[in-house]
């Protein structure tokens, strides 16, 4: 099934969740060039060039919930970042059945809102009672102390910690009924 750009795939208190539209890529690529953002989700800031050619993949239909949705505030229409559930993918770029991996990345000036927060728990609640996810999975950059408190806050516990050029925690949240 395919997740038309008029139809919301979930919303929350103040949140819509969609597929992204082309009326987005000005917000996605401040947002990929914003070196406040970039430093806890891959290190330096994008170019345009490079933040429009990965938003052009945001447009591609999407046949599985298991995505990164366009987030936007429902009162306004205005896109503030991105979040959802993906795949949670092996080493070998596999993927672990019945798992899912949180991800949300907000614009800089819808920060300290408490957005976060409230994607993350429209799409826990959407992974473990519509997909049926076992397990949901979160990776955060040690210092990004704002994200590890909205992942405790949440309800997630630290499964394991990486380190390497970047040290990395990781984070689980087992489904209650499962």
């Amino acid at each position: 099934m395919n997740y038309d750009n008029n139809s919301p795939i979930l919303s929350s208190k103040r949140l819509l969740f969609r597929q992204h539209i082309p009326e987005d890529m000005d917000a996605y690529c401040a947002m990929e060039m914003d070196a406040d953002i970039r430093r806890y989700a891959g290190g330096q800031p994008r170019s345009r060039e490079d933040s429009e050619r990965r938003f052009a993949g945001t447009l591609q239909p999407i046949t599985d919930r298991l995505s990164m949705w366009a987030t936007v505030l429902k009162e306004t229409g205005q896109y503030i970042g991105r979040c959802g559930i993906y795949p949670h993918f092996k080493h070998d770029g596999s993927t672990i059945p019945g798992e899912g991996t949180l991800a949300f990345y907000i614009a800089h000036d819808y920060w300290n809102q408490g957005y976060a927060t409230e994607a993350g728990r429209a799409f826990i609640e959407f992974g473990f009672k519509e997909l049926g996810l076992n397990r949901i999975v979160a990776h955060v950059q040690a210092g990004n102390d704002t994200s590890v408190r909205v992942l405790t806050k949440l309800g997630f516990e630290l499964e394991s910690t990486e380190t390497g050029h970047r040290t990395f925690y990781h984070f689980q949240l087992k489904n209650p009924v499962t």
